[in-house]
């Protein structure tokens, strides 16, 4: 199994869920996050007067899915959240030692 995190733009969020569900992906956590990479924050105009922001809204996706299903969500959480602009985020992908279904007691790749 594989957890992949993901962190996209917050605007993508609806169109990256219709994408997975298209693909087979059942379910996925989604948290609200603030963060910078690349572009280190940018300078907002508020009220006539100047100021720095540092960390930029981002949407972290977190999802588990089957060895077989990984390279496929991959793909398609690349090619829906990019906008061709810096900050378009980034996914990372790790392996997933076990799952179990808290409801039914099922494990490795039936909890999911």
């Amino acid at each position: 199994m594989k957890y992949i995190i993901a962190t996209i733009k917050p605007f993508k969020l609806e169109e990256v869920r219709e994408a997975l569900t298209a693909i087979g992906v059942r379910g996925m956590m989604v948290t609200e996050i603030k963060g910078f990479g690349a572009q280190s924050g940018h300078t907002e105009i508020y009220r006539g007067a100047e100021y720095a922001v540092n960390f930029v809204p981002k949407v972290k996706l977190e999802i588990a899915v089957t060895d077989s299903m990984a390279d496929q969500v991959v793909e398609t959480l690349a090619k829906t959240a990019r906008t061709g602009k810096i900050g378009d985020g980034k996914v990372f992908v790790l392996d997933l030692a076990a799952a179990t279904r808290v409801r039914t007691g099922e494990a490795g790749d039936d909890a999911l």
